[in-house]
């Protein structure tokens, strides 16, 4: 089998989905990328993940061509591309629907630092980046959906190798990482700090956020130059 690798990741990212309860019905897709090859592999469109293999990932090109595969890749490939593209560093991408991530969305809101569980992963709200202009979603609207998160990280200064997620404002979560198992991981500590930042806006709407120094302790022992979390 042709592009075998990546075709085994992105299948097994695939069927985490929902696994983890990331997705309902064929919501959402994720890919894996090889950037030698300047090529990924991507869930065919409108395929129940019960019938998901390997040899079913469909293989595209950073321009969102299909390079091997029968199937149609999902509807989001052109966005998937890209990010591919323009982010040298990523190998990974998730995209889902789930829930409190989409609910955030939705709302047109970033998610707040309010607690260590947020701040074990960015030291940032979680962005949301603005709806697109007409013009965008009139034009070639999953390519324009890239170019919108692009955009959105260019125009506030973050780093897409420090901030791993972002939320696509009245669309959907988008997470990526160093391959699909860590874009997956992404996902699912999108949803429960989204789940957990929804419930503490309900049991204190005065909560306040997390306090700098916890959240810079949290998140340099982790990632910082002298971390010491794991082994």
């Amino acid at each position: 089998m042709r592009y075998e690798a990546i075709r085994e990741k992105a299948y097994a990212a695939n069927m985490q989905l929902p696994e983890l309860g990331l997705v309902l019905f064929t919501f959402g897709n994720a890919s894996e990328a090889d950037h030698k090859e300047g090529v990924f592999a991507i869930k065919p469109s409108g395929v129940a993940y019960t019938a998901l293999s390997p040899e079913k990932m469909v293989v595209v090109d950073f321009d969102g061509k299909t390079v091997d595969g029968t199937l149609n890749p999902s509807s989001d490939t052109q966005t998937h591309a890209v990010l591919y593209k323009h982010w040298e560093g990523i190998g990974g991408i998730v995209h889902t629907h789930s829930t409190y991530a989409t609910a955030w969305a939705q709302s047109l809101r970033s998610i707040p630092v309010y607690g260590t569980t947020h701040a074990d992963y960015n030291i940032v709200n979680i962005p949301c980046a603005l709806p697109m202009d007409d013009e965008m979603i009139q034009g070639d609207y999953e390519v324009q959906t890239g170019h919108q998160i692009l955009n959105h990280f260019k125009e506030n200064g973050f780093d897409y190798r420090e901030v791993e997620m972002i939320l696509v404002g009245n669309h959907a979560p988008f997470t990526w990482g160093r391959d699909a198992a860590k874009a997956i991981h992404n996902s699912a500590v999108l949803e429960q700090v989204a789940q957990m930042a929804y419930l503490t806006e309900q049991i204190n709407p005065q909560a306040p956020v997390l306090k700098k120094a916890l959240m810079e302790k949290h998140y340099q022992r982790k990632h910082g130059p002298n971390s010491y979390y794991g082994q």
